[in-house]
């Protein structure tokens, strides 16, 4: 319902006519206005105030109350330079800017060119600000020591401090006993541990001055007028807002020399060179940051040469406790446009915990009245502006800051964009709830076409209607103003980012298309049919072969608390699943959605797939149609489907939406929020939480530090080797064999795979395990018993022809066997292989880069046997699925012939059914091969062939067989046909069309 007016704080009358009745009260102003919403915004829109304390806390009696600082913090910004206000090289900048642009070829093969913003072009300067020739040599510093462990006596103890505050968060009272143990030990040679206690431990960690900025926090209290003599109690209470100041942390994340190679520095537009057609990326790639330096540029040519330093905000209530009482809290994130989207989802801390906002609660009685419900909007953007207020001035006016390559650089910053769910974007734009964030269509209607919203529009609106005009025409809440009208570069309509997590995987598949199946199966069949259909899906899912990040469902799909993992991996099998119970128009429907969330995701977007998004999007709102004909809905005005819309505009503003996406700041509530929490004594956590935040930082960055100065090549005991003269390294060379030996498992879930930071050399590269399996097959009789392949011999024999003869095109089978070398020494058989490629779309290294392994195991834990499929590359010169093939592993084995080592795999090969895809799920269908007298199509090749894993589905629909019975491990080898699952993960997507 639209907000009840205040009885205590009436609206001035206004008359017949609305003639104005308002006027605007500041000097040489002459606006009059016929309602207080408008003199309000108007007020706060064209005379912002820019003072330390917000216009928000000090003009606004009725909502918020004085603020008491516990930690007053002095204006830090650094003084005008010499040339902001007397044209100092303005000229010279003036002429840069009229400098044609120059294309540059990026990476290797000269495949893509960008062009560079001509004005703000990131110069370097010296720490005055003033410009240095594009030649010069950093600006001097002051030297570190190479050998300055200071405040740690040595790599030993920083490494020690680091694993037991960082790696095992060990509390305090046994870090105490360890090293008491530790001590005892050392009694009789008289050596003392690193640490005499905790305290100590501690002591040390919090004296590193890199990577500190420090918390404060001031508070927020009711001061407006009570109505009555029984006040309710939030009007009472004084709440607390805990904050760093996000321009130090800025400054921290710009000098960070890791990030030195991950940074834009200028907003770039960036070209396909084959076919000029616009590519966006990392978020510099986008209009936004185009546009917004050129109006920079616009207001003041005096910032020609400066570097734009867009800022990201993200916000979101987490819980962190339920058994013992709802505890939540509200951590507050910043991060920098500048940084690369690699680099955000790699977890690198360029994600920066900057906050913690207040949460007010209330009873039951008053939580739902207006006066409660507009006095939490405003204490929220009141202390983001309140939080965000260091950074106004240089907004206006660059300041110098030191970047991580030793050069300063003149800095100017914007507001760009807000990581937020749906629930956080109503609260940020102020507008009320099943209405659209980003246009102006009506909740009742909200797939017609309609304009975006914007300020403009917002302020003219607030100025001729009333709140609950505006409340149920436009869905605006007139009453409060947002924070960015506080800032002189930030538009809040423009700074909303797509939110793939919960528009696309939590909002439109899990809560809108699972759900409507169900009710679709309970409306056709009635409850009692439908619920056996659904037991029948949840078999379905439950016998897919296992696959590396694959979530399992053993049980099905029903329980009560659903985690965004897990719909992501119910989105990969779910429509193989319910084909065959469904009509064609539902997969079709599953089918257009999943491919518009597979191309939003990805990790470079063109043109060309600008139209794919569009016409998946086209697909989707004509097959989703079934649901309303057969009576299952009723309307399709829903915000997160309706967001779907705006996805292209979005991402030719932001980039690529994998680097806005809320489960970038929801994966850094586990870092920052929850296991902080866990590690507290539950008594006033708060407190607790951001000491242990601040001793992580200081500890990352100290890492960081280190590692610049080249302090960290090597371990502690290779160092220990070194000082002691021994050249042996045994004990660390074996540490190392095991450490590549072990591969990495999460609980239930098939393996996770592992990021690397490497640079990337190749596109893929498959090597087999360092440990081989001394109880299997020695020889190559004794594999093939062990395979139950008798022909393994004959096999091997003409794979070693094909490897030493490659030129030779006959068709193996017709070469004969005299001609073939003979091999019948000893191999060695693996279980594994692990694949390294490059795939930026899905969670990977800095550089794009992601392993995975590939089993072929008798054994899987202790369940049953494991081979993966993988695929072949057959066809180099083909593209996708024509230039691959697939094929189950058998076995890998490697051996030697004439001082040459092989490695191989022993498959067994798929054969495609079509010449296309399936035309209602969108994928390949395969099915075993067989040769005459139908025998398996066995085949050796080199693992150099391998690609990397592939995932089968079964076509359920297709065979009689009751899943019921059919364990995972059993997939493979009990269906006839299955569809290569193109969703199994983001660069499968994009290698299998």
């Amino acid at each position: 319902m639209p907000p009840v007016r205040d009885p205590g704080r009436s609206r001035p009358t206004q008359r017949a006519d609305c003639v104005p009745q308002l006027p605007c009260d500041e000097p040489g102003c002459n606006r009059w206005f016929r309602n207080l919403s408008g003199l309000t915004q108007h007020k706060r829109t064209y005379h912002p105030s820019f003072s330390r304390y917000p216009e928000g806390f000090r003009n606004n009696p009725g909502l918020l109350g004085s603020v008491e600082h516990e930690d007053h913090v002095a204006d830090r910004s650094s003084p005008l330079p010499d040339h902001a206000s007397d044209g100092y090289q303005g000229e010279d900048l003036l002429d840069r800017e009229r400098e044609a642009m120059s294309a540059k070829f990026i990476g290797p093969g000269s495949k893509v060119y960008r062009n560079y913003h001509p004005g703000l072009n990131a110069r370097k300067c010296d720490d005055r600000g003033q410009f240095l020739p594009d030649d010069a040599p950093p600006p001097p510093c002051a030297e570190k020591v190479p050998n300055d462990w200071n405040p740690y006596h040595n790599q030993l103890e920083f490494e020690l401090a680091d694993f037991l505050f960082t790696h095992v968060e060990m509390s305090a009272k046994k870090i105490n006993m360890l090293l008491e143990i530790w001590a005892t030990s050392l009694l009789e040679s008289g050596g003392q541990p690193l640490f005499m206690n905790h305290a100590d431990l501690y002591g040390v960690i919090d004296s590193t001055r890199v990577g500190n900025v420090r918390w404060e926090n001031f508070t927020i209290q009711y001061a407006g007028e009570e109505r009555n003599n029984d006040p309710a109690p939030w009007m009472s209470n004084v709440y607390d807002v805990w904050f760093r100041d996000p321009r130090e942390v800025i400054h921290n994340i710009l000098a960070n020399s890791g990030f030195t190679d991950e940074l834009d520095y200028v907003p770039y537009r960036e070209y396909d060179a084959s076919n000029d057609q616009r590519c966006w990326q990392d978020f510099m790639s986008g209009d936004w940051a185009w546009e917004q330096a050129d109006r920079i540029l616009g207001d003041d040519p005096t910032t020609g040469g400066a570097t734009l330093v867009p800022v990201i905000l993200g916000s979101d209530k987490t819980t962190v406790s339920v058994a013992t009482g709802q505890t939540d809290y509200y951590p507050l994130y910043l991060s920098i446009g500048n940084v690369r989207n690699t680099v955000c989802r790699a977890h690198r801390n360029a994600v920066v915990l900057i906050g913690f906002l207040a949460m007010p609660k209330t009873t039951r009685e008053h939580a739902s009245t207006p006066a409660f419900r507009r006095f939490k909007r405003q204490l929220f953007h009141s202390s983001l502006t309140r939080i965000l207020h260091s950074l106004c001035r240089p907004m206006k006016v660059p300041e110098t800051v030191l970047f991580g390559d030793n050069y300063y650089r003149r800095v100017i910053y914007a507001l760009a964009a807000y990581i937020a769910d749906y629930e956080e974007q109503v609260l940020l734009l102020c507008i009320v709830r099943n209405w659209c964030p980003k246009c102006l269509a009506h909740r009742d209607n909200l797939d017609e076409n309609a304009l975006r919203r914007s300020r403009e529009h917002c302020d003219t609106v607030i100025e001729e209607f009333e709140l609950r005009k505006l409340w149920e025409t436009y869905g605006i809440v007139g009453d409060i103003v947002p924070f960015t009208n506080d800032f002189p570069r930030a538009d809040i309509h423009q700074m909303l980012s797509p939110d793939i997590l919960h528009q696309l995987i939590k909002g439109g598949f899990k809560d809108h298309l699972v759900d409507w199946v169900e009710r679709y199966l309970v409306h056709i069949h009635g409850k009692s049919e439908a619920e056996k259909i659904l037991d029948d899906i949840d078999r379905r899912i439950a016998a897919v072969a296992p696959f590396t990040g694959l979530r399992r469902f053993p049980q099905g799909r029903h329980f009560k608390q659903w985690t965004g993992d897990d719909s992501k991996g119910l989105m990969k099998v779910y429509i193989a699943a319910i084909e065959g119970h469904v009509p064609k128009d539902v997969v079709c429907t599953f089918r257009a959605f999943l491919e518009f969330c597979y191309l939003v995701r990805q990790n470079v977007i063109t043109e060309q797939m600008l139209t794919e998004i569009d016409d998946a999007l086209s697909r989707f709102h004509r097959f989703r149609e079934v649901f309303p004909n057969a009576g299952v809905i009723e309307t399709f005005s829903l915000p997160w489907q309706h967001a779907m819309k705006h996805y292209p505009y979005l991402i030719c503003q932001f980039g690529v939406p994998n680097g806005l996406c809320s489960s970038i700041t929801e994966s850094k509530h586990v870092k920052a929020v929850k296991r902080p929490y866990r590690r507290t004594n539950r008594f006033k956590a708060l407190g607790q939480m951001i000491l242990i935040n601040q001793r992580l930082d200081k500890l990352t960055a100290a890492r960081a530090d280190f590692q610049q100065r080249g302090m960290l090549n090597g371990t502690c005991l290779s160092k220990a080797f070194e000082v002691l003269g021994s050249h042996t390294n045994r004990i660390s060379e074996g540490q190392d064999a095991a450490d590549e030996g072990d591969e990495q498992t999460t609980s239930y879930e098939e393996d996770a795979g592992d990021t690397l930071d490497d640079p990337m050399a190749i596109n893929a590269h498959v090597s087999l395990t360092r440990k081989y399996q001394r109880a299997r097959a020695k020889n190559v009789g004794a594999l093939a018993a062990e395979l139950g392949v008798p022909e393994i011999p004959t096999i091997l024999c003409r794979f070693l022809h094909s490897q030493l003869h490659p030129t030779d095109t006959r068709n193996p089978e017709d070469i004969p066997l005299y001609e073939c070398p003979f091999f019948d020494g000893k191999i060695r058989v693996y279980n594994s292989a692990c694949s390294t490629f490059f795939a930026p779309s899905d969670l990977s290294g800095t550089h794009g880069m992601r392993r995975e392994y590939i089993r072929s195991c008798p054994m899987w834990r202790n369940e049953g046997p494991r081979y993966d499929c993988v695929f072949v590359v057959t066809d180099p010169q083909a593209d996708g699925m024509r230039g691959l093939d697939v094929a189950c592993i058998l076995c890998f084995f490697s051996f030697k012939y004439q001082g040459t080592l092989f490695p191989c795999a022993v498959v067994h090969w798929f054969d495609r059914i079509r010449d296309g895809p399936d035309t209602a799920t969108g994928m390949w269908i395969v099915r075993p091969s067989r040769r005459t007298h139908n025998l398996r199509n066995i085949a050796i090749i080199h693992i150099d062939t391998i690609y990397r894993a592939a995932h089968l589905i079964p076509v359920y629909s297709s065979h009689n067989i009751d899943p019921r019975g059919i364990k995972p491990h059993h997939s493979y080898d009990m269906f006839h046909s299955f569809y290569v699952n193109k969703y199994a993960d983001h660069h499968t997507f994009e290698i299998t069309f």
